[in-house]
Order: structure tokens, then C-alpha cells, then sequence
């Protein structure tokens, strides 16, 4: 177990070094990042601006498993889990999903990243880190976490394969979109997995929703 806590610990580190790369690569405007960005960006472009479904099914895609979609369902969770007595899977899905939101902000504050002059959709508030990488990294990380104990060791690859299937094609999406560079997404997704790993190290959500609580026999009541 320590030896596992040590292995995430170790995997947060690395993501918030991340993190911090495409930062400073954006600050002093690291000529190779920006090429990557800019290419990106521009054949995005070309293949948005001869097909409007294109960019119409991306928009409805990433709005429908967006951040704000995953923190409503994780709403209904946490209702579950305190009603089944699981406090500690509650307090943990309210401090991680339900807070991301505030540490995207804020990291967007310090940043003030302007969005990409190309965006074929309206995005509201500034580019860096992508809020939807953000959020959908935690929000996945998170549910799964909590979701692996009730699913048959045989469904857990799946369900695991699903969860990094959304994040990929959500954080895809927002540069096909035109509404992120690349970098944004790159940066989103390592803060958002720092940011659940801490979690996950400091809070331990306990058992899953749907198993309540057991109450210990009381002494001589056994028949």
C-alpha cells in the first residue's frame, strides 16, 4: 500500500512538472512549443471552415461530457453516498470534481492566456490550462475510483478504457474547436491529474456508493 501511495505520489510530481513546462514554454514563448501549437491549430481550422457538422458534432460533444455535465452527475453520487452513510466517498467527490472548477479558475487568473484568435465556437474566459481537460481528468479519475469496486474484475478494462477514451476526444475536441492550443489541453490534463492524486492521497474515499454501512453486532445479541 505505501509502496502504491508512493507510485501516485511520485506520478503527481511529474504531472505538475508538466504543468509547469507548458507554463513556462508559454511565457517565454518557446519557439518549437508554438510551432506544434500553431500547426495544430491551423489544420483544425481548414477541416472546421468546409464542414460546419464537423464543428457543430465537436461543440455538442464536448458540451454533453463538458465539466459542468460530470459535476451534475457527481451531484447525484454524492447525495447517494451520504445517504448510504459513506461520508468519506462524499467529502472526496465534493473536494475533487466539485472543486476543480475553482482550481481552473484560478490557475486561469494567474495565467490570463488569451483564446485562439481562430476559435470557431464562443469559449468565455481565458485559454490556459483548458478547463474542460481539467475537469474531465478529475471528474473521470474520481468516478472511476469510486465505480471500480462495484463493477466484475472482468468489466474494470472497459470501464478504465472508457474513462481515457472521454478524456482523449474531450481535450481533441477543444483544439479541434480551435478553442484551446494544444498546450492549453496538455496543461489541463496534468493539473487535473495532480490535483485527483493529492486527492485521492489525502482524503482515501472508503467504499463504494451502493454497499451501506455495516452495523457491528452488538455483543450477546447473537442468535
Amino acid at each position: 500500500m505505501n509502496a502504491r501511495r508512493g507510485l501516485l505520489a511520485g506520478s503527481a510530481v511529474v504531472a505538475l512538472g508538466v504543468f509547469v513546462a507548458m507554463l513556462l514554454a508559454y511565457r517565454f514563448s518557446w519557439a518549437p512549443l508554438s510551432r506544434v501549437d500553431d500547426a495544430a491549430l491551423d489544420a483544425t481550422l481548414r477541416v472546421g471552415e468546409r464542414h460546419p457538422g464537423w464543428v457543430t458534432f465537436w461543440d455538442v460533444y464536448c458540451t454533453v461530457l463538458g465539466p459542468t455535465a460530470f459535476r451534475l452527475v457527481t451531484v447525484v453520487v454524492i447525495v447517494v453516498a451520504f445517504v448510504r452513510r459513506h461520508v468519506s466517498i462524499a467529502v472526496f467527490l465534493i473536494v475533487s470534481v466539485e472543486l476543480s472548477g475553482l482550481v481552473t479558475e484560478i490557475a486561469k487568473r494567474l495565467v490570463d492566456r488569451p483564446r485562439p484568435a481562430t476559435a470557431l465556437v464562443h469559449a468565455a474566459s481565458s485559454s490556459f490550462p483548458s478547463g474542460h481537460a481539467v475537469g474531465v481528468m478529475v471528474a473521470v479519475i474520481a468516478l472511476v475510483t469510486v465505480s471500480l469496486p462495484l463493477v466484475s474484475a472482468a468489466r474494470r478494462a472497459w470501464l478504465i478504457t472508457a474513462g481515457f477514451a472521454v478524456i482523449v476526444t474531450i481535450g481533441a475536441g477543444r483544439v479541434i474547436l480551435n478553442v484551446h492550443h494544444p498546450s492549453d489541453v496538455i496543461a489541463g490534463w496534468a493539473l487535473g491529474y495532480a490535483y485527483v492524486v493529492v486527492c485521492l492521497l489525502v482524503l482515501r474515499p472508503g467504499r463504494p456508493v451502493t454497499q451501506p454501512d455495516e452495523t457491528p453486532e452488538v455483543t450477546g445479541t447473537a442468535r
